[in-house]
């Protein structure tokens, strides 16, 4: 039998990741993963999608796919934009941004490599797929 895959496509429109968490709550509950994982599942999830609508440069939709296996929820945030190159991504060093004027933003990938069991990047030219997974053990 298939693995069941939840697929939505999402407008890039202000407050759209709240349909993705919607359903990224369902999802975790139907697989019974604990309110701890489903919150993790939810921030990284966020994340993911804010970093797609504002940086992608994609000009329609984002998609993103729940795919639902035995004892692991994967989860693929997929956007049509221009792609980015992981190695030139900063993260930010915290001592530069407390008590500063300078925006407290830009840990998004490091915040979703931590709250996900495992994170992958595909991107080229013609858009990114980010594949984040969570156990229900670990």
């Amino acid at each position: 039998m298939d693995k069941p895959k939840i697929e939505l496509k999402l407008p890039i429109i202000a407050n759209m990741e709240l349909v993705a968490i919607n359903t990224a709550e369902v999802v975790a509950k139907h697989m019974d993963l604990s309110e701890d994982k489903a919150a993790e599942i939810s921030m990284a999830l966020i994340e993911a999608c804010i970093n797609a609508f504002e940086h992608s440069q994609a000009q329609n939709n984002v998609f993103i796919h729940f795919i639902l296996e035995d004892d692991t929820l994967v989860i693929k945030v997929i956007d049509q934009g221009i792609g980015f190159d992981k190695s030139k991504v900063q993260i930010p060093k915290i001592e530069n941004k407390v008590g500063t004027e300078e925006r407290k933003r830009g840990w998004g990938l490091q915040l979703i490599k931590e709250l996900m069991d495992t994170v992958e990047f595909e991107s080229t030219n013609e858009g990114t797929t980010v594949t984040m997974t969570k156990k229900k053990e670990s």
